[in-house]
């Protein structure tokens, strides 16, 4: 068994494409749009095979509160402390919020904490 694909909400359906592919290196499909409905939707692919679906549709359009019941965080594993900290370093430099920096936690993980361009939080680790 495996997860086959995570889903989120967004404002700003093109920025969010964006991020994901540039700082992860996901691979995106084209736009699905379903105008009767007001949805549009993206699958990001990423080299793993994991996939992941933004989606914008009228009407969705408040953020969910931090550190409420659902899921937390995603997070993306980039293979080495070297990585996660060049990555950390030019998201940060590209004005995005870094929540945490690279550390290693007290369950073990090296880690870094950062904000996708709409507050969603991400973990990068080894």
């Amino acid at each position: 068994m495996k997860i086959e694909h995570v889903a989120i909400w967004v404002k700003d359906i093109e920025r969010m494409k964006e991020f994901y592919t540039h700082y992860f290196g996901a691979e995106s499909n084209s736009l699905y749009v379903n105008e009767k409905k007001g949805f549009a939707s993206y699958f990001l692919t990423f080299s793993s095979g994991t996939r992941l679906e933004i989606m914008k549709k009228v009407g969705v359009n408040e953020p969910a509160l931090p550190e409420q019941l659902g899921w937390a965080h995603v997070a993306f594993s980039v293979g080495s402390k070297e990585e996660v900290d060049r990555l950390t370093e030019d998201i940060r430099v590209d004005g995005y919020t870094v929540s945490g920096n690279p550390r290693t936690t007290g369950d073990g993980y090296y880690e870094s904490v950062i904000e996708d361009p709409e507050g969603n939080v991400i973990e990068i680790t080894i």
